[in-house]
């Protein structure tokens, strides 16, 4: 299966299905001398975990990081840091009536239309399940941006109101301050679209607004521009419609995106469907579910930004023949 890695000079590949032995994640070219420990990580996942909420699934999983390498002595050697998450509490027998049949809203159909058969356990690697392995790299990412004073937070916005047996949706708002202006590259590789297809990437978000996002498109140049002043030798914005971002690169002020997460799909109440041969059916999902996914995605789109901030200044480091010398000159 292509499609697993994520990054072009920093790289993040997950692996591992919601149903089987354990999920995993594996961070390459990563810096190496940060400190780091399966502690530094933990919070992160912690925050995403099942059953942390009224809202969330009464799947009961630890999900405590097992840091396998990349670490020597307290310190990232510079090689692939690999860390791994146990599958403890998975009930793949909730799943055995839904083996042929294609369940509204999820990946069932299109898997099997592009693989020919599919891991109907809980969804495998389309499950939500997947995103704590990208909860693990982002953490990682998310340190050494702190020590470069560059924090990145997210909250939800909005959380729906799910009605008995229903779901709902809400919006997730990242901030990410102390961004340095000059991070993103022209073109193909600006800023907010590689953001954007970060968090796209999270299988629950259908939309992505960057600053003033889609209320944007009814404004006036005189009100979207942000106009440019200096305190104390530094340039700013006097307002942030832009979102920090202005041709794709970063201009200093707080870079600011919000997404739009669809209402979990797997609901209790009667659905029309069909099964693999075409057959007429109408469904009921039993199992553990999410009524509302939003409160456990907000640290997984803070993580998804984390890693796509620090691969982006990382390949942004040979921008300037200066830097090219400071670094390797004799």
């Amino acid at each position: 299966m292509a499609g697993s890695t994520i990054g072009r000079l920093l790289t993040l590949t997950t692996f591992g299905e919601s149903h089987g032995k354990a999920i995993g994640a594996v961070l390459d070219g990563f810096p190496a001398g940060m400190a780091l420990s399966e502690e530094d990580i933990q919070p992160y996942l912690d925050r995403r975990r099942p059953n942390a909420s009224a809202l969330s699934t009464s799947r009961k999983e630890s999900d405590r990081v097992e840091l396998l390498s990349g670490v020597f002595e307290g310190r990232t050697t510079g090689t692939p840091i690999a860390m791994l998450l146990r599958n403890e509490d998975a009930h793949s027998s909730d799943y055995d009536a839904l083996k042929d049949l294609y369940r509204p809203g999820h990946a069932d159909m299109t898997y099997d239309a592009k693989y020919g058969f599919r891991d109907h356990r809980g969804g495998g690697r389309s499950s939500g399940r997947e995103t704590a392995a990208r909860v693990m790299g982002g953490a990682v990412c998310a340190k050494l941006l702190k020590e470069l004073g560059i924090t990145v937070q997210a909250k939800a916005l909005t959380v729906g109101t799910p009605a008995e047996g229903d779901s709902a949706g809400g919006v997730i708002e990242v901030v990410m301050k102390g961004v340095p202006a000059g991070v993103g590259d022209p073109v193909f590789d600006k800023l907010d679209a590689r953001l954007a297809s970060a968090l796209m990437s999270i299988g629950a978000v259908k939309a992505v607004e960057v600053g003033a996002g889609v209320s944007a498109s009814s404004m006036r140049g005189s009100e979207m521009n942000d106009a440019f002043t200096a305190e104390d030798g530094q340039i700013k914005t006097k307002t942030n419609h832009a979102g920090g971002i202005l041709g794709g690169i970063s201009n200093g002020m707080p870079v600011v995106l919000r997404c739009h997460v669809k209402p979990t799909p797997s609901i209790s109440l009667p659905q029309e469907s069909v099964n693999r041969r075409g057959g007429s059916v109408t469904i009921e999902i039993g199992g553990r579910h999410d009524a509302v996914i939003v409160p456990r995605a907000v640290v997984v789109a803070e993580c998804m930004c984390a890693f796509t901030l620090l691969d982006l200044m990382l390949s942004g480091m040979g921008a300037r023949m200066e830097d090219v010398k400071k670094r390797y000159s004799l």
